[in-house]
Protein backbone atom coordinates (compact mmCIF):
# COMPACT_ATOMS: atom_id res chain seq x y z
CA UNK A 1 0.00 0.00 0.00
CA UNK A 2 1.58 3.80 -1.05
CA UNK A 3 0.12 6.69 -1.11
CA UNK A 4 2.45 8.06 -4.01
CA UNK A 5 3.44 5.65 -7.34
CA UNK A 6 6.52 7.26 -9.07
CA UNK A 7 6.10 5.69 -12.42
CA UNK A 8 7.53 5.68 -16.19
CA UNK A 9 7.62 3.51 -18.68
CA UNK A 10 11.70 2.91 -19.82
CA UNK A 11 12.73 2.35 -23.42
CA UNK A 12 14.18 -1.16 -22.20
CA UNK A 13 14.53 -2.74 -18.94
CA UNK A 14 18.02 -2.37 -19.18
CA UNK A 15 17.43 1.27 -17.89
CA UNK A 16 17.08 2.46 -14.62
CA UNK A 17 15.33 5.95 -14.61
CA UNK A 18 17.19 8.08 -12.39
CA UNK A 19 14.54 11.21 -12.62
CA UNK A 20 12.29 8.75 -10.90
CA UNK A 21 14.58 9.07 -7.98
CA UNK A 22 15.21 12.08 -8.08
CA UNK A 23 11.67 12.85 -6.83
CA UNK A 24 11.60 10.06 -4.55
CA UNK A 25 14.71 11.57 -3.09
CA UNK A 26 13.22 14.89 -2.65
CA UNK A 27 9.87 13.84 -1.09
CA UNK A 28 10.89 14.49 2.63
CA UNK A 29 8.46 13.37 4.49
CA UNK A 30 6.01 11.47 2.17
CA UNK A 31 8.73 9.06 1.24
CA UNK A 32 7.58 6.40 3.39
CA UNK A 33 4.50 6.60 1.32
CA UNK A 34 6.06 6.56 -2.03
CA UNK A 35 7.19 4.16 -4.62
CA UNK A 36 9.28 3.96 -7.62
CA UNK A 37 7.37 1.56 -10.13
CA UNK A 38 8.75 0.85 -13.46
CA UNK A 39 7.69 -0.49 -16.52
CA UNK A 40 8.52 -0.75 -19.75
CA UNK A 41 7.38 0.68 -23.09
CA UNK A 42 6.10 -3.10 -24.41
CA UNK A 43 4.37 -4.01 -21.60
CA UNK A 44 0.23 -4.02 -22.62
CA UNK A 45 -1.36 -1.10 -20.56
CA UNK A 46 -3.64 -3.82 -18.58
CA UNK A 47 -0.50 -4.89 -16.96
CA UNK A 48 0.96 -1.71 -16.28
CA UNK A 49 -2.39 -0.48 -14.51
CA UNK A 50 -3.11 -4.12 -12.70
CA UNK A 51 0.29 -3.60 -10.97
CA UNK A 52 0.00 0.50 -10.21
CA UNK A 53 -3.45 -0.39 -9.06
CA UNK A 54 -2.10 -3.16 -6.27
CA UNK A 55 -0.09 -0.31 -4.19
CA UNK A 56 -3.92 1.17 -4.05
CA UNK A 57 -2.47 4.79 -4.62
CA UNK A 58 -3.83 8.42 -4.02
CA UNK A 59 -1.54 9.91 -6.79
CA UNK A 60 0.37 8.53 -9.57
CA UNK A 61 3.14 10.55 -11.11
CA UNK A 62 4.44 9.14 -14.40
CA UNK A 63 7.66 10.62 -16.11
CA UNK A 64 6.84 11.35 -20.16
CA UNK A 65 9.68 11.14 -23.28
CA UNK A 66 9.59 10.71 -26.46
CA UNK A 67 9.54 6.75 -26.42
CA UNK A 68 7.32 6.04 -23.87
CA UNK A 69 4.01 9.07 -24.81
CA UNK A 70 1.66 7.02 -26.65
CA UNK A 71 1.74 4.15 -24.13
CA UNK A 72 2.18 6.49 -20.91
CA UNK A 73 -1.31 7.79 -22.38
CA UNK A 74 -3.35 4.31 -23.18
CA UNK A 75 -2.67 3.28 -19.14
CA UNK A 76 -3.69 7.41 -18.11
CA UNK A 77 -6.95 6.84 -19.88
CA UNK A 78 -7.69 3.04 -18.54
CA UNK A 79 -6.64 3.97 -15.12
CA UNK A 80 -8.66 6.85 -14.90
CA UNK A 81 -11.35 4.71 -16.57
CA UNK A 82 -10.76 2.37 -13.63
CA UNK A 83 -9.97 4.45 -10.68
CA UNK A 84 -10.82 8.08 -12.09
CA UNK A 85 -10.63 9.03 -8.44
CA UNK A 86 -6.62 8.77 -8.60
CA UNK A 87 -4.72 12.03 -9.12
CA UNK A 88 -2.75 11.96 -12.08
CA UNK A 89 0.85 14.04 -12.20
CA UNK A 90 2.69 13.77 -15.58
CA UNK A 91 6.31 16.06 -16.02
CA UNK A 92 9.20 14.99 -18.77
CA UNK A 93 10.88 16.80 -21.39
CA UNK A 94 7.81 15.42 -23.58
CA UNK A 95 5.15 17.25 -22.07
CA UNK A 96 7.41 20.45 -20.81
CA UNK A 97 6.75 22.46 -24.06
CA UNK A 98 4.04 22.57 -26.40
CA UNK A 99 1.51 20.76 -24.26
CA UNK A 100 -1.65 22.61 -25.18
CA UNK A 101 -4.01 20.45 -26.68
CA UNK A 102 -1.88 17.06 -26.45
CA UNK A 103 -4.21 14.00 -25.36
CA UNK A 104 -1.86 12.97 -22.64
CA UNK A 105 -2.38 16.73 -21.00
CA UNK A 106 -6.26 16.80 -21.14
CA UNK A 107 -5.86 13.04 -19.51
CA UNK A 108 -4.11 14.05 -16.52
CA UNK A 109 -4.95 15.90 -13.42
CA UNK A 110 -1.49 17.92 -13.18
CA UNK A 111 1.12 18.97 -15.72
CA UNK A 112 4.75 20.00 -14.06
CA UNK A 113 6.72 21.03 -16.47
CA UNK A 114 10.77 21.98 -16.29
CA UNK A 115 12.65 20.39 -13.53
CA UNK A 116 10.18 18.74 -10.84
CA UNK A 117 12.60 17.45 -8.42
CA UNK A 118 11.20 20.45 -5.72
CA UNK A 119 8.02 20.77 -7.03
CA UNK A 120 6.12 17.19 -7.22
CA UNK A 121 6.70 17.03 -3.72
CA UNK A 122 5.48 20.33 -3.30
CA UNK A 123 1.95 19.05 -5.07
CA UNK A 124 1.75 15.90 -3.50
CA UNK A 125 1.73 17.36 -0.24
CA UNK A 126 -1.20 20.09 -1.23
CA UNK A 127 -2.95 16.71 -2.56
CA UNK A 128 -2.59 14.49 -0.17
CA UNK A 129 -3.96 17.61 2.41
CA UNK A 130 -6.61 18.25 0.44
CA UNK A 131 -5.74 21.77 -0.29
CA UNK A 132 -5.87 20.51 -4.38
CA UNK A 133 -4.32 23.80 -6.83
CA UNK A 134 -6.76 25.53 -8.65
CA UNK A 135 -4.22 25.53 -12.23
CA UNK A 136 -3.29 22.21 -13.82
CA UNK A 137 -0.32 23.61 -15.49
CA UNK A 138 2.25 24.26 -12.51
CA UNK A 139 5.45 25.71 -14.23
CA UNK A 140 8.50 24.61 -11.52
CA UNK A 141 11.25 26.64 -13.71
CA UNK A 142 14.97 25.56 -12.37
CA UNK A 143 15.68 24.52 -9.27
CA UNK A 144 18.33 25.63 -7.02
CA UNK A 145 20.91 22.64 -7.25
CA UNK A 146 21.76 23.23 -3.98
CA UNK A 147 18.52 22.54 -2.80
CA UNK A 148 18.40 19.33 -4.88
CA UNK A 149 18.81 16.52 -2.78
CA UNK A 150 20.93 13.52 -4.80
CA UNK A 151 18.71 9.93 -5.65
CA UNK A 152 21.63 7.45 -6.06
CA UNK A 153 21.41 5.86 -2.72
CA UNK A 154 17.97 5.01 -4.48
CA UNK A 155 19.44 3.11 -7.33
CA UNK A 156 18.78 -0.75 -5.78
CA UNK A 157 21.26 -3.58 -5.27
CA UNK A 158 19.11 -5.44 -8.36
CA UNK A 159 19.52 -1.85 -10.00
CA UNK A 160 23.42 -1.93 -9.91
CA UNK A 161 24.19 -5.71 -10.79
CA UNK A 162 21.64 -5.12 -14.02
CA UNK A 163 21.04 -1.82 -15.26
CA UNK A 164 22.71 1.06 -16.65
CA UNK A 165 22.88 3.43 -13.42
CA UNK A 166 22.83 7.00 -15.02
CA UNK A 167 24.57 10.23 -12.57
CA UNK A 168 25.10 13.89 -13.21
CA UNK A 169 27.48 16.55 -12.68
CA UNK A 170 25.79 19.47 -14.32
CA UNK A 171 22.74 19.66 -16.10
CA UNK A 172 21.84 22.55 -19.30
CA UNK A 173 24.50 23.55 -21.60
CA UNK A 174 25.77 26.85 -22.86
CA UNK A 175 25.32 26.08 -26.84
CA UNK A 176 22.39 26.68 -28.58
CA UNK A 177 22.36 24.19 -31.19
CA UNK A 178 18.76 24.40 -32.30
CA UNK A 179 17.61 20.36 -32.87
CA UNK A 180 18.23 19.99 -29.02
CA UNK A 181 16.07 20.76 -25.99
CA UNK A 182 19.40 21.61 -23.42
CA UNK A 183 19.83 24.72 -25.85
CA UNK A 184 16.97 26.35 -23.96
CA UNK A 185 18.60 24.75 -20.79
CA UNK A 186 21.09 27.67 -20.29
CA UNK A 187 23.11 28.28 -18.05
CA UNK A 188 25.05 25.27 -17.20
CA UNK A 189 24.54 24.55 -13.36
CA UNK A 190 27.05 22.90 -11.51
CA UNK A 191 25.75 20.31 -8.27
CA UNK A 192 28.33 20.07 -5.50
CA UNK A 193 30.97 17.87 -6.87
CA UNK A 194 32.57 16.79 -3.66
CA UNK A 195 29.16 16.02 -2.50
CA UNK A 196 28.82 14.28 -6.03
CA UNK A 197 31.67 11.95 -5.25
CA UNK A 198 30.51 10.61 -2.26
CA UNK A 199 27.45 9.03 -3.76
CA UNK A 200 29.83 7.90 -6.42
CA UNK A 201 31.93 6.56 -4.25
CA UNK A 202 29.12 4.59 -2.50
CA UNK A 203 28.23 3.24 -5.66
CA UNK A 204 31.45 1.76 -6.16
CA UNK A 205 31.57 0.25 -2.86
CA UNK A 206 28.58 -0.95 -3.22
CA UNK A 207 29.67 -2.71 -6.48
CA UNK A 208 28.69 -0.57 -9.13
CA UNK A 209 31.13 -0.78 -12.46
CA UNK A 210 29.34 1.05 -14.92
CA UNK A 211 28.75 5.05 -14.75
CA UNK A 212 26.89 6.54 -17.18
CA UNK A 213 27.12 10.11 -17.16
CA UNK A 214 24.32 12.30 -18.97
CA UNK A 215 25.98 15.42 -18.16
CA UNK A 216 25.51 17.25 -21.88
CA UNK A 217 29.04 18.85 -21.51
CA UNK A 218 31.69 17.09 -19.24
CA UNK A 219 34.26 18.99 -20.51
CA UNK A 220 33.11 22.02 -20.29
CA UNK A 221 34.39 22.89 -16.38
CA UNK A 222 37.58 21.32 -16.74
CA UNK A 223 38.48 21.48 -12.66
CA UNK A 224 35.66 19.44 -12.23
CA UNK A 225 36.63 17.03 -15.31
CA UNK A 226 39.56 16.21 -13.85
CA UNK A 227 38.57 15.89 -10.50
CA UNK A 228 35.75 12.90 -11.93
CA UNK A 229 38.05 11.66 -13.91
CA UNK A 230 40.78 11.01 -11.31
CA UNK A 231 38.38 9.61 -8.91
CA UNK A 232 37.82 6.82 -11.23
CA UNK A 233 41.53 6.41 -12.31
CA UNK A 234 42.11 5.96 -8.43
CA UNK A 235 39.58 3.18 -8.40
CA UNK A 236 40.48 1.58 -11.86
CA UNK A 237 40.04 -2.05 -12.05
CA UNK A 238 38.80 -4.23 -14.17
CA UNK A 239 35.51 -4.25 -15.29
CA UNK A 240 35.46 -0.72 -14.41
CA UNK A 241 33.65 1.19 -17.47
CA UNK A 242 32.70 5.13 -17.38
CA UNK A 243 30.75 6.94 -20.29
CA UNK A 244 30.91 11.37 -20.89
CA UNK A 245 29.75 13.48 -23.43
CA UNK A 246 32.58 15.73 -24.40
CA UNK A 247 32.51 18.39 -26.40
CA UNK A 248 34.65 18.00 -29.02
CA UNK A 249 36.82 21.01 -29.40
CA UNK A 250 37.77 21.22 -25.69
CA UNK A 251 40.41 19.13 -24.50
CA UNK A 252 43.25 20.86 -22.99
CA UNK A 253 46.94 19.49 -22.45
CA UNK A 254 46.00 18.46 -18.94
CA UNK A 255 42.70 16.99 -19.83
CA UNK A 256 44.46 14.95 -22.76
CA UNK A 257 47.02 13.62 -19.98
CA UNK A 258 44.54 12.16 -17.89
CA UNK A 259 42.49 10.80 -20.19
CA UNK A 260 45.32 8.99 -21.82
CA UNK A 261 45.89 7.39 -18.60
CA UNK A 262 42.67 5.13 -18.64
CA UNK A 263 43.40 1.62 -19.56
CA UNK A 264 41.85 -0.31 -22.29
CA UNK A 265 38.18 -0.91 -22.35
CA UNK A 266 37.22 1.67 -19.47
CA UNK A 267 36.91 5.04 -20.83
CA UNK A 268 33.99 5.71 -23.75
CA UNK A 269 33.51 9.33 -25.23
CA UNK A 270 30.32 10.19 -26.83
CA UNK A 271 31.21 13.13 -28.96
CA UNK A 272 28.44 15.21 -30.87
CA UNK A 273 29.92 16.28 -34.13
CA UNK A 274 26.06 16.22 -35.67
CA UNK A 275 27.40 18.15 -39.02
CA UNK A 276 31.08 19.20 -40.86
CA UNK A 277 29.14 21.87 -42.77
CA UNK A 278 29.71 25.18 -41.53
CA UNK A 279 26.93 26.84 -43.30
CA UNK A 280 24.36 24.17 -41.47
CA UNK A 281 25.96 24.54 -38.19
CA UNK A 282 25.16 28.63 -38.81
CA UNK A 283 21.84 27.51 -39.63
CA UNK A 284 21.37 25.45 -36.43
CA UNK A 285 23.52 28.14 -34.02
CA UNK A 286 25.69 25.61 -33.50
CA UNK A 287 29.30 26.60 -32.33
CA UNK A 288 31.97 24.26 -33.33
CA UNK A 289 36.12 24.72 -33.86
CA UNK A 290 36.62 22.61 -37.13
CA UNK A 291 39.89 21.85 -37.07
CA UNK A 292 40.11 22.10 -33.30
CA UNK A 293 37.95 19.20 -33.45
CA UNK A 294 39.76 16.94 -35.74
CA UNK A 295 42.99 17.80 -33.73
CA UNK A 296 41.25 16.25 -30.71
CA UNK A 297 39.93 13.45 -32.20
CA UNK A 298 43.05 12.47 -33.81
CA UNK A 299 45.18 12.95 -30.49
CA UNK A 300 42.53 10.69 -28.82
CA UNK A 301 42.21 7.93 -31.47
CA UNK A 302 46.22 7.74 -31.64
CA UNK A 303 47.25 8.41 -28.27
CA UNK A 304 44.61 6.91 -25.94
CA UNK A 305 42.65 3.97 -26.00
CA UNK A 306 38.87 5.46 -24.93
CA UNK A 307 36.29 4.05 -27.57
CA UNK A 308 34.96 7.05 -29.42
CA UNK A 309 31.25 7.22 -29.96
CA UNK A 310 31.23 10.36 -32.76
CA UNK A 311 27.44 11.62 -33.36
CA UNK A 312 26.08 12.60 -36.65
CA UNK A 313 22.53 13.78 -38.08
CA UNK A 314 20.91 13.12 -41.21
CA UNK A 315 18.25 16.55 -42.29
CA UNK A 316 19.55 19.35 -40.88
CA UNK A 317 18.22 22.61 -42.67
CA UNK A 318 20.45 23.19 -45.20
CA UNK A 319 22.12 19.59 -45.29
CA UNK A 320 22.25 17.60 -48.36
CA UNK A 321 22.78 14.17 -48.66
CA UNK A 322 26.07 14.80 -50.84
CA UNK A 323 27.34 16.99 -47.73
CA UNK A 324 26.24 15.01 -45.24
CA UNK A 325 28.32 12.00 -47.17
CA UNK A 326 31.53 14.37 -47.13
CA UNK A 327 31.24 14.87 -43.33
CA UNK A 328 30.80 11.58 -42.71
CA UNK A 329 33.90 10.54 -44.72
CA UNK A 330 35.63 12.87 -43.21
CA UNK A 331 34.77 10.98 -39.66
CA UNK A 332 35.38 7.68 -41.22
CA UNK A 333 38.94 8.86 -41.58
CA UNK A 334 39.08 9.69 -38.29
CA UNK A 335 38.65 6.00 -37.50
CA UNK A 336 36.56 6.33 -34.40
CA UNK A 337 35.46 2.93 -33.32
CA UNK A 338 31.58 3.95 -33.53
CA UNK A 339 29.83 6.65 -35.55
CA UNK A 340 25.75 7.27 -34.42
CA UNK A 341 24.08 8.32 -37.82
CA UNK A 342 20.91 9.63 -36.06
CA UNK A 343 17.86 11.13 -38.31
CA UNK A 344 16.63 14.31 -37.48
CA UNK A 345 14.17 15.00 -34.79
CA UNK A 346 12.04 17.85 -34.05
CA UNK A 347 11.66 17.63 -30.12
CA UNK A 348 8.92 19.56 -28.60
CA UNK A 349 10.29 23.37 -27.38
CA UNK A 350 13.46 23.30 -29.59
CA UNK A 351 13.61 26.39 -32.02
CA UNK A 352 14.33 24.29 -34.90
CA UNK A 353 10.53 24.81 -36.21
CA UNK A 354 12.29 28.48 -37.10
CA UNK A 355 13.28 26.57 -40.51
CA UNK A 356 10.26 24.98 -41.57
CA UNK A 357 9.36 27.60 -44.07
CA UNK A 358 12.61 28.33 -45.64
CA UNK A 359 13.55 24.49 -45.44
CA UNK A 360 10.49 23.09 -46.19
CA UNK A 361 11.09 20.69 -42.79
CA UNK A 362 8.48 18.29 -42.51
CA UNK A 363 8.23 15.94 -39.65
CA UNK A 364 6.51 12.82 -38.59
CA UNK A 365 3.26 13.84 -36.24
CA UNK A 366 3.87 10.55 -34.10
CA UNK A 367 7.28 10.22 -32.29
CA UNK A 368 10.04 10.57 -32.23
CA UNK A 369 8.94 13.23 -34.77
CA UNK A 370 12.13 12.10 -37.63
CA UNK A 371 12.04 14.71 -40.28
CA UNK A 372 10.18 12.98 -43.45
CA UNK A 373 11.31 15.52 -46.40
CA UNK A 374 13.27 18.78 -46.76
CA UNK A 375 14.08 21.63 -49.66
CA UNK A 376 17.24 19.28 -49.89
CA UNK A 377 16.39 16.13 -49.06
CA UNK A 378 13.29 13.78 -50.15
CA UNK A 379 11.10 11.26 -48.48
CA UNK A 380 12.91 8.86 -50.32
CA UNK A 381 16.27 9.80 -49.52
CA UNK A 382 15.63 10.01 -45.56
CA UNK A 383 13.91 6.40 -46.03
CA UNK A 384 17.34 5.43 -47.51
CA UNK A 385 19.42 7.12 -45.04
CA UNK A 386 17.11 5.68 -42.43
CA UNK A 387 17.86 2.02 -44.08
CA UNK A 388 21.84 3.00 -44.22
CA UNK A 389 21.62 3.96 -40.12
CA UNK A 390 20.43 1.01 -39.01
CA UNK A 391 21.96 -1.58 -41.47
CA UNK A 392 25.41 0.77 -40.28
CA UNK A 393 24.67 0.05 -36.74
CA UNK A 394 24.62 -4.01 -37.66
CA UNK A 395 27.38 -3.99 -39.44
CA UNK A 396 29.53 -1.58 -38.64
CA UNK A 397 29.15 -0.27 -35.34
CA UNK A 398 28.24 -3.59 -33.62
CA UNK A 399 31.88 -5.06 -33.67
CA UNK A 400 30.57 -8.41 -35.29
CA UNK A 401 32.33 -7.15 -38.79
CA UNK A 402 35.48 -5.99 -37.96
CA UNK A 403 37.83 -7.08 -40.53
CA UNK A 404 34.60 -7.18 -43.34
CA UNK A 405 33.90 -3.56 -42.75
CA UNK A 406 36.76 -2.12 -44.04
CA UNK A 407 36.39 -4.58 -47.31
CA UNK A 408 32.66 -2.80 -47.74
CA UNK A 409 34.17 0.66 -47.69
CA UNK A 410 37.09 -0.14 -50.00
CA UNK A 411 34.45 -0.67 -52.74
CA UNK A 412 34.49 2.84 -53.75
CA UNK A 413 36.62 5.83 -53.28
CA UNK A 414 33.82 7.01 -50.99
CA UNK A 415 33.30 5.21 -47.49
CA UNK A 416 30.07 7.19 -47.95
CA UNK A 417 29.22 6.04 -51.18
CA UNK A 418 30.26 2.04 -50.52
CA UNK A 419 28.24 1.49 -47.95
CA UNK A 420 25.04 3.30 -49.08
CA UNK A 421 25.44 0.94 -52.18
CA UNK A 422 25.70 -1.93 -49.74
CA UNK A 423 22.61 -1.40 -47.69
CA UNK A 424 20.72 -0.02 -51.11
CA UNK A 425 21.58 -4.03 -52.07
CA UNK A 426 20.71 -5.36 -48.59
CA UNK A 427 17.47 -4.18 -48.39
CA UNK A 428 16.58 -5.00 -51.94
CA UNK A 429 17.64 -8.77 -50.52
CA UNK A 430 15.69 -8.89 -47.38
CA UNK A 431 12.88 -5.82 -47.99
CA UNK A 432 13.41 -4.83 -43.87
CA UNK A 433 15.27 -3.22 -41.57
CA UNK A 434 15.17 -4.66 -38.13
CA UNK A 435 14.89 -8.54 -37.14
CA UNK A 436 17.35 -9.80 -39.41
CA UNK A 437 19.72 -12.36 -37.36
CA UNK A 438 23.44 -12.44 -37.29
CA UNK A 439 23.98 -15.56 -39.55
CA UNK A 440 21.59 -13.96 -42.40
CA UNK A 441 23.91 -10.73 -41.87
CA UNK A 442 27.06 -12.47 -42.41
CA UNK A 443 26.22 -14.91 -45.46
CA UNK A 444 24.79 -11.35 -47.71
CA UNK A 445 27.94 -9.80 -46.35
CA UNK A 446 29.74 -12.94 -48.07
CA UNK A 447 27.66 -12.52 -50.80
CA UNK A 448 27.60 -8.89 -51.49
CA UNK A 449 31.70 -8.87 -51.47
CA UNK A 450 31.61 -11.59 -53.49
CA UNK A 451 28.89 -11.88 -56.05
CA UNK A 452 28.35 -7.83 -55.94
CA UNK A 453 31.94 -6.25 -55.73
CA UNK A 454 33.84 -9.60 -57.10
CA UNK A 455 35.91 -10.57 -54.57
CA UNK A 456 37.66 -13.85 -54.05
CA UNK A 457 35.65 -16.67 -52.60
CA UNK A 458 38.95 -17.47 -50.61
CA UNK A 459 40.15 -14.32 -49.68
CA UNK A 460 36.61 -13.05 -48.77
CA UNK A 461 35.67 -16.72 -47.18
CA UNK A 462 38.06 -16.50 -44.06
CA UNK A 463 37.67 -12.83 -43.19
CA UNK A 464 33.89 -12.96 -42.88
CA UNK A 465 34.24 -16.32 -40.96
CA UNK A 466 36.78 -15.04 -38.38
CA UNK A 467 34.36 -11.82 -37.84
CA UNK A 468 31.58 -14.37 -37.30
CA UNK A 469 33.52 -16.42 -34.38
CA UNK A 470 35.17 -13.76 -32.80
CA UNK A 471 32.07 -13.28 -30.25
CA UNK A 472 33.00 -17.21 -29.49
CA UNK A 473 30.40 -18.55 -31.83
CA UNK A 474 30.81 -21.62 -33.44
CA UNK A 475 27.27 -22.04 -35.86
CA UNK A 476 28.97 -20.87 -38.88
CA UNK A 477 26.28 -20.56 -41.67
CA UNK A 478 26.97 -23.46 -44.15
CA UNK A 479 28.77 -21.00 -46.71
CA UNK A 480 31.38 -19.94 -44.22
CA UNK A 481 31.88 -23.62 -42.80
CA UNK A 482 34.67 -23.86 -44.99
CA UNK A 483 36.86 -21.13 -43.71
CA UNK A 484 35.99 -21.92 -39.94
CA UNK A 485 39.01 -21.37 -37.56
CA UNK A 486 38.82 -22.69 -34.22
CA UNK A 487 42.49 -21.49 -33.19
CA UNK A 488 41.37 -17.68 -32.47
CA UNK A 489 42.82 -16.03 -29.83
CA UNK A 490 40.84 -15.46 -26.65
CA UNK A 491 42.16 -12.11 -26.15
CA UNK A 492 39.76 -11.20 -29.71
CA UNK A 493 36.84 -12.58 -28.54
CA UNK A 494 36.91 -10.55 -25.13
CA UNK A 495 37.65 -7.48 -27.08
CA UNK A 496 34.64 -8.21 -29.56
CA UNK A 497 32.34 -9.04 -26.48
CA UNK A 498 33.60 -5.36 -24.66
CA UNK A 499 32.75 -3.20 -27.58
CA UNK A 500 29.34 -5.47 -27.81
CA UNK A 501 28.44 -4.29 -24.34
CA UNK A 502 29.98 -0.88 -25.13
CA UNK A 503 27.45 0.06 -28.27
CA UNK A 504 24.89 -1.72 -26.27
CA UNK A 505 25.36 1.38 -23.37
CA UNK A 506 26.53 3.89 -26.05
CA UNK A 507 22.49 3.21 -27.42
CA UNK A 508 20.77 4.04 -23.88
CA UNK A 509 17.90 5.81 -24.01
CA UNK A 510 18.68 9.68 -23.42
CA UNK A 511 17.89 11.53 -20.40
CA UNK A 512 17.03 14.23 -21.40
CA UNK A 513 15.34 13.43 -24.97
Amino acid sequence: MSEIVLSTLNARFIHAAVGLRYLYANLGELQELAVIAEYEASQPAREIVESILDYNPSIVGFGVYIWNTARTREVISLLKRVRPEIVVVIGGPEVSFEYEGQPIVELCDYLITGEADLSFAKLCREVLSGNLPSEKIIHSGLPALADVKLPYRYYTDKDIANRVVYVEVSRGCPFTCEFCLSSIDIPVRQFDHLQVLEELDALFRRGLRTFKFVDRTFNLNIRTSLTILNFFLERMEPGLFVHFEMVPDRFPPQLREVVAKFPPGSLQLEIGVQTLNPEVSANISRRQDVPKLFENIAFLRKETTAYLHIDLIVGLPGETIDSFGRGFDQIVALNPQEIQVGILKRLRGTPIVRHDDVFKMRYSEDPPYEVVSTKDVSFKELQEMGRFARYWDLVANSGNFLEARELLLATHESPFQAFFHFSSWLFLQVGKRSSINLKTLAELVFAYLTNVRGGGIEDIGPIVARDYERGGRSDLPRVLAPYASSHMAVGERVLALKRQQRTLLSQSQGVGE
